[in-house]
């Protein structure tokens, strides 16, 4: 595999491991209204990240090859939240916040299935991380090293505060300082993981990469609606998050356009 495929695929997993870091030089836990700005901030990268890494390539692709340009689109989008709705129900996970959990019943205790709340969420992004560079490496032209690079930091941005979203309550909950790291650098592993399943899979289905371009995004906009959402709307301040949401946003348009 090219080692720039390799650097962006680890990207987005570094940010995961230096926001779980945070577990080791705070002492508080992050505040409601800050929470609510990280939570808004990764609601606004995921669904910039849909439009302009994934959705506009596959309608561009689609169109390119003399197809119904918004037939792969539509299709691989329904696809994708398809995928991650049969995720939610089947995977026992608990929401930030939340006080019953989802997914089958399970006896694991309420830190690890906040674990698996954010690796659920982490397989969408592992996904689109993994779509983009397959598109660079098929040679597709309309995704270029530094559009797909913008994809992956991007996410990496927004992995640093999920990194911490996770560790930290676990150190408040009493776990120690090392293993609550450890859960929740573990949290983002998935996202390399599915990026390379991804990348393999489509290096023998090049065809269908409008498809898969859209299911990711099909796939992190059931994310943010279903999860990220909701969160920010809980207690006071939700304007807050409409703050994050704008500059998550702003910064992924940005960094999307600005390299690609």
């Amino acid at each position: 595999m090219d080692t720039h495929v390799i650097i962006g695929v680890l990207i987005p997993f570094a940010g995961t491991v230096l926001g779980s870091a945070m577990v080791l030089v705070m002492r508080r836990n992050l505040g409601d209204q800050v929470q609510k700005l990280l939570l808004g901030f990764a609601s606004g990268v995921m669904v910039a990240a849909s439009v302009w890494s994934l959705l506009l390539p596959s309608l561009e692709q689609a169109k390119e090859a003399g197809g119904i340009a918004w037939l792969p689109a539509s299709v691989g989008f329904l696809l994708g939240i398809a995928f991650l709705l049969a995720l939610d129900s089947l995977i026992p996970h608990l929401h930030p916040n939340a006080e019953k959990p989802e997914g089958l019943h399970t006896k694991v205790k309420k830190n690890t299935m906040l674990m698996f709340a954010v690796t659920l969420h982490n397989i969408p992004e592992g996904m689109a991380v993994g779509v983009v560079f397959a598109g660079l490496l098929a040679g597709d032209a309309g995704i270029t090293l530094s559009s797909a690079l913008a994809l992956s930091i991007g996410i990496a941005i927004q992995n640093f505060p999920e990194g911490a979203i996770v560790s930290m309550p676990m150190r408040s909950a009493g776990v120690s300082r090392g293993k609550a790291f450890l859960n929740g650098t573990l949290s983002g592993v998935v996202e390399p993981i599915a990026a390379v399943i991804t990348i393999l899979l489509t290096s023998i289905f090049v065809p269908i990469l409008p498809y898969l371009l859209a299911f990711a995004a099909g796939a992190m906009i059931y994310v943010v609606v279903e999860e990220l959402i909701p969160g920010l709307q809980e207690g006071e301040h939700s304007n807050i998050g409409v703050i994050g949401v704008a500059l998550g946003f702003v910064l992924m348009m940005i960094l999307d356009v600005a390299l690609g």
